[in-house]
């Protein structure tokens, strides 16, 4: 099946997930009941103008009706290395969860100020010695220890000691685009 004759089957499946009939969901998305069933049965082509308002109600990309099963699954970003870190993502950009390996070099420059922005961070430290500031607390965090915080709340990392601290650090996407775009600023 091409990817465009899987978009009705899959657009059916996300609506039944959710326990909707077509009726909730054309009522939602300002689209008639046979509009909706038609495109869901493949009798009617999709259009952007069709699938905007149906994929925001579901709360799904347009991307994610036309997946394609059979795509490679491996992660191809290249990492980059700046304000004294090398960020190698581990998930697609399109992810709504991302997360990357992250190296704090000892030699980076320091930031007197933390940051904020909405959003959630989690990491785990994979090797060295991790400072974490967060709001008015300090610590030190090593191999294998976790930290789990609001990024609403003023926090800065850097490596201690003299060795680099690798991290695996996820965020919410909106806490990815605003804290990792922020750094090349710069």
């Amino acid at each position: 099946m091409d990817a465009l004759q899987q978009v009705g089957p899959r657009l059916r499946a996300e609506r039944q997930e959710r326990g909707w009939t077509l009726d909730d969901l054309a009522g939602r998305a300002g689209m008639s009941v046979s509009t909706l069933s038609r495109l869901e049965s493949g009798k009617r082509q999709a259009s952007l103008e069709l699938l905007l308002p149906l994929t925001r109600q579901l709360g799904i990309r347009i991307d994610d009706l036309l997946a394609d099963e059979d795509r490679d699954p491996r992660v191809r970003r290249p990492a980059v290395r700046r304000a004294g870190m090398t960020i190698a993502p581990l998930t697609r950009e399109e992810s709504e969860v991302r997360a990357f390996k992250i190296t704090y070099h000892p030699d980076a420059p320091t930031c007197a100020e933390g940051r904020t922005h909405d959003g959630h961070e989690w990491l785990y430290v994979l090797s060295g010695r991790l400072k974490l500031r967060l709001g008015e607390q300090e610590m030190i965090l090593t191999r294998g220890e976790a930290a789990e915080f609001d990024t609403r709340i003023p926090h800065l990392m850097s490596a201690e000691g003299g060795t680099p601290a690798e991290v695996i650090s996820i965020f919410n996407s909106v806490g990815e685009r605003l804290h990792l775009h922020s750094l090349a600023e710069e």
